[in-house]
């Protein structure tokens, strides 16, 4: 009988496709065999949006709140000078926060200038194309990025590690700054660990 783990499997290729049909079954075994797990609702919530079904998206919240179904929020943490540093999306309470997001702009330009255009299907909330955009940008393991890179000498590998899922566009922006700085980022999210070097992922785009 599959387990959970290869529902979960099915559902991340169903996310790939956009296959919706055969998500909702997944998901639906998935809270049978782990009925507080929020992981599997979320990646639901991003085919639903990649389509734009919108009302689905919400009647989806709102079967988690009914089931009492939480959603984990997004963090990332880097150790600089032997100290742990914690980011949450669009995160504005680190005292190097000016910084940290003057870094992060930095970073959107040079991303800009290789042809980067951030994927916004895959944001949950409808809203307008920018503040998709802006919702983007901001996520948690970027914020990370931004501040090892403002506090450690250039070329010098960075280790993050995620609670959840990295998502596919800070998959794609991760592997181009390893070109854009030089320099070798590792990300341990909640699959696997990911070395992003001279614009390849050690994962092979499949996590």
């Amino acid at each position: 009988r599959a387990s959970a783990l290869i529902w979960m499997t099915l559902l991340g290729a169903c996310r790939n496709l956009g296959e919706i049909q055969r998500g909702e079954m997944a998901l639906n075994y998935i809270s049978l065999l782990e009925p507080d797990n929020g992981a599997p609702y979320i990646l639901l919530s991003n085919i639903y949006a990649t389509n734009g079904r919108w009302n689905d998206v919400k009647m989806l919240r709102e079967t988690m709140v009914q089931r009492g179904v939480k959603k984990r929020p997004g963090c990332s943490m880097i150790e600089v000078n032997d100290e742990i540093h914690r980011f949450f999306p669009r995160d504005q309470w680190h005292p190097d926060c000016k910084a940290i997001y003057a870094k992060l702009d930095t970073l959107n330009s040079q991303l800009k200038e290789q042809g980067y255009v951030p994927d916004t299907r895959l944001v949950l909330h409808d809203v307008d194309e920018e503040k998709k955009k802006s919702i983007i940008c901001c996520h948690s393991e970027r914020l990370a990025l931004s501040f090892g890179l403002i506090n450690t000498p250039s070329k010098t590998p960075l280790l993050i590690v995620k609670n959840l899922r990295m998502c596919a566009d800070c998959h794609t922006v991760f592997k181009l700054l390893s070109i854009i700085l030089d320099r070798t980022i590792n990300l341990k999210d909640a699959n696997r660990f990911h070395c992003f070097h001279n614009g390849q992922c050690s994962c092979e785009d499949y996590w």
